[in-house]
């Protein structure tokens, strides 16, 4: 007897930056940061977050950011 195996078609992840023509992210507004952390205090990937490369970066840099000015922490427990 064969196995057989579904294949799910991967849904493409849309830019939400880029989809509400947003160009800034503020690091005190740590609402919104705080979605591109993990529950370790580590900064989500493009691949689960969806972001494009420019805003990535930005989101990246706003994190960063944040984390100096103790905002954020850096590890999460």
């Amino acid at each position: 007897m064969q196995h057989q195996r579904k294949v799910m078609k991967k849904r493409k992840k849309i830019c939400n930056f880029c989809l509400n023509d947003i160009n800034s992210l503020d690091y005190k507004d740590i609402n919104k940061v705080k979605k591109y952390i993990s529950e370790r205090g580590k900064i989500l990937p493009r691949r689960v977050t969806g972001n494009c490369a420019k805003h990535q970066r930005l989101v990246t840099a706003t994190i960063k950011r944040a984390r100096i000015m103790a905002l954020l922490a850096f590890v999460e427990e």
